[in-house]
């Protein structure tokens, strides 16, 4: 790997985001705009929307980013613009690793503007700091560009690409705790819940909710988290072959 081509990446992905409003609309607007509805839509029940609503901070950024990086990367695939890249001295980690940082960047982006507005106008209450709750935000979105990216090589145009979100985002959305404690589950479910990243990522927030200070689960929590990152992005290096020029 070379820090200059990861960072020449990583800025040539900030430039076309830059250039994409719509895509900066699914980062920055969609997901205020969906808070602010949740919280009107438990008006009169605001410690449900304490609860649900950290909970979303995490979950907003992780389908933003699957579904934006699954996207553009298969772009990338299918224009011929990844096979040029890789006859070039570029490492596939370069590739990947460029595109994980960019996201980062914009997923910081996105976390700021939702926690602020969560925190300062909506009355979000969580016994943890809106700073861990931001990190943990991040650490979700990063979680859904690697997952997206690895993705992506299993489709052969956006419409599929988009598909997959059925697939491997609302299932993990309907067993990570968000609707039902996991632990009230059938216990088929429960186990199956235990294999899915996005259980982890909204464990975390709960336990920031909760909790003033950091826990053992939290950091348990943030280690999966983390791990599942890098392994769909060693998965996601794997898919994408390198061609000689």
């Amino acid at each position: 790997m070379s820090a200059r081509i990861t960072l020449f990446t990583t800025a040539r992905i900030l430039r076309q985001l830059r250039h994409d409003p719509r895509t900066i609309g699914l980062l920055l607007v969609v997901p205020t705009l969906l808070l602010t509805l949740m919280r009107y839509v438990f008006d009169s029940q605001p410690a449900i929307f304490d609860r649900v609503g950290v909970i979303m901070l995490g979950v907003f950024p992780f389908i933003a980013m699957f579904l934006i990086t699954s996207v553009a990367m298969l772009r990338e695939r299918t224009t011929g613009t990844l096979e040029r890249l890789l006859t070039t001295p570029m490492h596939k980690l370069d590739l990947l690793f460029g595109y994980g940082l960019a996201f980062a960047l914009a997923a910081a982006a996105q976390a700021a503007v939702a926690a602020g507005l969560g925190y300062a106008l909506l009355d979000l209450n969580t016994s943890g700091s809106a700073w861990a709750v931001a990190g943990l935000a991040i650490g979700n979105a990063v979680l859904g560009m690697a997952i997206g990216l690895l993705v992506s090589a299993f489709a052969s145009s956006e419409f599929q690409a988009v598909q997959f979100m059925p697939a491997f985002v609302l299932p993990q959305m309907l067993l990570c705790g968000l609707i039902w404690p996991r632990d009230q589950m059938a216990g088929w479910l429960e186990k199956l819940s235990n294999v899915m990243p996005m259980t982890y990522a909204v464990d975390a927030l709960i336990e920031v909710s909760r909790h003033a200070d950091p826990t053992r689960t939290m950091w348990r929590d943030v280690a999966v988290v983390v791990g599942c990152i890098v392994v769909a992005l060693l998965l996601g290096a794997a898919t994408l072959r390198r061609r000689t020029a």
